[in-house]
């Protein structure tokens, strides 16, 4: 019997540490078991992570927080950003910054940068709704090389995004009520840490499927301290992003887990969850129902009162679990 055990726990161990073939599926992958998992960049092409490689603590000196890049975006400027730049106020006042207008903060996740679809698809759509100012945070510096590596830059990361925000309604006046911040992926745990960075005081705060490998049950994850109202939205939970709920309210589209409806390969359910929100700024079509239990969010079967999915709403509150079906394409 004893020999028996030892054989399996072996067995176990060896297709933990298996590396997978097959680029995009996650299909051998079991959470906090797993050494391996493939991950997207930024244009969606599936990467091979190594989940216990070391991070490069000495790299972090020169990929942290203090080389964030805010981009600017309006409806002058909607596509062309303009670098805001921490402690330079002429860098705003020369900006098309737009005053007393709502404040849209964007943070990628790991392997992106400035220029992917999370932040052109998310801005695009504030921008058609709203007029406001449109930040997009590019750390790619620190999100790229890793994925370890990155883990260990994103609580600086935020830290820094919480004081320059901290900064810039200082210079330019307003206040967190017109603040909400929103990341994909790790940018999920940077706007969580950012939030908390003020003491909890953005209005607003949106995880698109908060990034899982390392997260789970991580102090440094996106919480319900990170804002006055944090949200957040599963689609790939138990494999690329975090299935348990973290938030105020916590929303399960079509069971929260891979296979989102119209997905393939399982990398593709990850960045589902920033195309819904996308889309819910244009329409707000997506009505959640609150659930009576995590069993009933994972099987979709809820049937209590209803909450907006995603939305620009600064105002909007609730609590609990939602679930609901989309669509398989856009606007889904």
């Amino acid at each position: 019997m004893k020999l028996l055990v030892v054989l399996l726990a072996s067995i176990a161990l060896c297709a933990g540490s298996a590396i997978p073939q097959i680029p995009g599926d996650n299909s051998h992958y079991v959470e906090g078991e797993s050494r391996y998992i493939w991950m997207p960049d930024g244009e969606g092409k599936p990467h091979l992570v190594d989940l216990q490689a070391p991070p490069e603590i000495t790299a972090l000196s020169g990929r942290n927080g203090a080389n964030n890049e805010y981009r600017l975006f309006t409806r002058n400027n909607p596509t062309n950003p303009q670098v805001l730049v921490n402690g330079n106020a002429n860098s705003v006042w020369n900006s098309n910054w737009r005053w007393g207008r709502p404040i849209k903060a964007v943070v990628h996740g790991w392997n992106n940068n400035g220029n992917s679809q999370v932040n052109t698809l998310i801005t695009a759509a504030f921008l058609a709704v709203d007029d406001c100012n449109v930040i997009v945070v590019d750390w790619s510096g620190a999100a790229s090389g890793l994925y370890t590596t990155s883990v260990w830059a994103v609580p600086g990361i935020g830290q820094f995004l919480g004081n320059f925000m901290q900064w810039l309604l200082g210079t330019v006046g307003g206040n967190w009520s017109q603040v909400h911040l929103v990341g994909h992926s790790l940018g999920a745990h940077i706007v969580g840490n950012a939030g908390r960075q003020v003491g909890g005081q953005p209005w607003r705060v949106t995880g698109l499927d908060p990034a899982g490998p390392q997260w789970g049950g991580n102090s440094l994850a996106l919480n319900r301290n990170s804002g006055v109202y944090v949200e957040s939205i599963h689609t790939d939970g138990g494999l690329l992003g975090i299935m348990d709920p973290i938030s105020d309210a916590d929303f399960y589209p079509n069971g929260g887990r891979n296979p989102q409806p119209g997905c393939w390969v399982s990398t593709c359910s990850h960045g589902r969850a920033y195309e819904l929100f996308a889309s819910s700024v244009r329409t707000n079509h997506f009505v959640g129902r609150l659930c009576g239990d995590f069993n009933q969010a994972q099987n979709n079967q809820c049937s209590g009162s209803a909450l907006n999915m995603g939305n620009n709403i600064l105002s909007k509150r609730g609590s609990g679990l939602y679930a609901l079906s989309t669509g398989n394409s856009w606007p889904f």
